[in-house]
């Protein structure tokens, strides 16, 4: 059963974010507000319990982690907010968690939006900072994180880099991803009803000013469509109340039938990046990626709605 505290949040999500994703014209307006208030720059808390370094790729900047002694693994995150918006306190608190747990350098790229830019000049720059990467780290030790938009950029980095031949990550962790952005599926219309936080309007806007006229089923925009194949062992988190869930699931399915080495993480009653937010279905949700990424015991199994090692909830 879902928490208490998740039912507060859902219900402060649909009365308050829900907005900027329910028609195109909201979403424009939730931008330039977001505009004068964003700070992409760690908390000073982040500050006091690491080694912060900050450099500029392409003119933007990248901010380094430094791993604990002799750890050789790093991390590239990549940030959700619909390609639109930047990163929050709410990222930094899921990665100072894992760097703290992990040990792991962990790299996260302040890459640049839209509608001020494009998916060109996105993975123009996210594709450096992982070639700068490779230069630092073998790619059996870089593995690929990201949540909502940020899962997407993941699959699809991944699938370029396979595309220039490039070694390729060790693992993914994607957190609620966006990895269709057809509407092939009708499902996801149903999904809507339940989601508390996103709306198909708004995000169609958010792809459209983003893509750069890619077709929406391109695998560029919708990895889905793409060579599952390439990609590394991978680990899925996804809610029963986000309207990206039922694509994530087919997404699962095709990258098993392709050989893909892949567990799911589905919760019941979760919305859109629930891993983010300080409740107890995020620190189960932070526990799996740990036990994923480094194997520290799992603390807590056999929950309601839980589903792990490779299962799918159907």
């Amino acid at each position: 059963m879902p928490s208490l505290k998740s039912h507060v949040v859902s219900f402060v999500l649909r009365h308050s974010r829900k907005q900027a994703f329910s028609s195109p014209e909201n979403l424009q307006r939730w931008i330039a507000y977001a505009r004068k208030t964003e700070d992409h720059r760690p908390p000073a808390s982040l500050h006091q319990r690491f080694d912060i370094t900050t450099r500029s790729v392409g003119g933007f900047p990248v901010y380094d982690i430094a791993p604990k002694a002799g750890e050789r693994k790093r991390i590239l995150y990549l940030h959700g907010g619909a390609y639109v918006f930047q990163i929050t306190s709410y990222h930094w608190g899921l990665i100072a968690e894992m760097a703290n747990r992990l040990g792991f350098g962990i790299t996260v790229p302040i890459y640049p939006i839209a509608p001020e830019h494009d998916f060109h000049a996105m993975f123009g720059m996210v594709g450096e900072v992982y070639r700068q990467m490779l230069e630092e780290a073998e790619a059996e030790d870089i593995i690929f994180m990201g949540d909502s938009a940020g899962g997407n950029m993941a699959v699809v980095l991944t699938m370029m880099a396979a595309e220039d031949a490039l070694p390729l990550p060790s693992r993914h962790v994607l957190i609620s991803p966006g990895l269709d952005m057809s509407l092939a599926n009708p499902e996801v219309f149903e999904a809507e009803r339940n989601d508390p936080w996103l709306g198909i309007s708004g995000g169609m806007e958010a792809v459209r000013l983003y893509s750069a006229g890619i077709d929406r089923s391109d695998w560029h925009i919708s990895p889905l469509y793409g060579d599952l194949s390439v990609l590394p062992k991978t680990l899925l988190l996804t809610g029963s109340h986000d309207l990206l869930s039922p694509d994530n699931l087919i997404f699962a399915q095709k990258a098993r039938a392709a050989g893909v080495e892949i567990e799911v993480v589905y919760e019941e009653g979760m919305f859109h990046v629930w891993p983010l937010v300080d409740m107890p279905e995020a620190r189960r949700a932070r526990d799996s990626i740990v036990t994923f990424l480094a194997g520290e015991p799992q603390t807590r199994r056999a929950e309601a709605g839980w589903w792990l090692q490779g299962q799918i909830a159907t």
